[in-house]
């Protein structure tokens, strides 16, 4: 089975563009390609009771959830708003992301 190509990864600023958190900006801890989500800090925060544990004391904490990929745009380095994902080869032959917004190239 092929792995999923999705256009966000780890590590990169997105901004919720749909559902209770709408408007919301963090960074991508995981990418869960097998269901097309992503959780992102600080976004969809969900309580859990915990165990007590070697870890950690007992109690009610509070992490983030997955969210599905289709609502969370990259964030444009230049203007700080959401834009869509290209591809562009350099001269090198090297592919990068770019911003379709600004066309500013992507880390």
């Amino acid at each position: 089975m092929t792995q999923k190509k999705l256009k966000i990864k780890k590590g990169d600023e997105v901004i919720v563009i749909a559902g209770k958190d709408k408007g919301k900006k963090g960074a991508v801890l995981t990418v869960i390609r097998e269901k097309d989500r992503v959780i992102v800090s600080g976004v969809n925060m969900i309580k859990r009771h915990q165990r007590a544990s070697a870890q950690g004391a007992a109690g009610i904490i509070a992490k983030e959830a997955s969210i599905h990929i289709s609502n969370v745009a990259l964030i444009d380095p230049k203007e700080g708003k959401a834009t869509r994902v290209g591809y562009k080869t350099l001269a090198d032959g090297k592919k990068v992301r770019v911003a379709r917004r600004s066309g500013e190239t992507l880390a």
